[in-house]
């Protein structure tokens, strides 16, 4: 069997999955491009505190922090509701099995082998989307809590 035809057994909830992928990793190529940019926040931050040197700089970096933070709500969204869709197409997939041992009797187990893979490529389906997600989803809290340690460093320490 190829990729297509495992994709199209999986039915609507892989279907699901990978328009759930396409949009994480839309987000995620972004953030690896826009991200690492450490030194032009502090750079902003002190241009705007000598600008107006009455700002509170704690809520200057905070505010900045946040502005680094967007689409890192629907990266980790992804990543905790790809195995809760894969887990939904086990139920479904178990359910069709025994619907057809209902409806056939056991005689013969190519019948409810369908509903089995169903379970099978929706589970692996979930997990190949939300293992890439939480790991970029961790790799860049991290990079976001280096970059406000750096910014309250350099310019609240001194």
């Amino acid at each position: 069997m190829n990729l297509l035809e495992y994709i199209d057994k999986g039915g609507i909830i892989v279907y699901i999955l990978i328009f759930l992928n396409i949009i994480g990793f839309t987000i995620i190529i972004w953030k690896f491009f826009t991200l690492p940019r450490k030194n032009a926040m502090v750079r902003k931050i002190k241009e705007k505190t000598l600008a107006s040197p009455n700002e509170n700089l704690k809520a200057q970096i905070e505010y900045e922090v946040q502005k680094l933070e967007i689409g890192l709500t629907y990266i980790k969204n992804i990543a905790s509701v790809a195995p809760l869709l894969g887990l939904l197409g086990t139920v479904y997939g178990v359910f069709k099995a025994f619907e057809t041992i209902t409806a056939k009797g056991l005689g013969d187990p190519t019948l409810f082998s369908n509903g089995i893979s169903i379970a099978l490529i929706t589970t692996i389906a979930g997990l190949i989307v939300a293992i890439p997600h939480h790991i970029a989803y961790n790799h860049f809290i991290s990079q976001i809590d280096a970059i406000e340690l750096k910014a309250k460093k350099e310019l609240i320490s001194k």
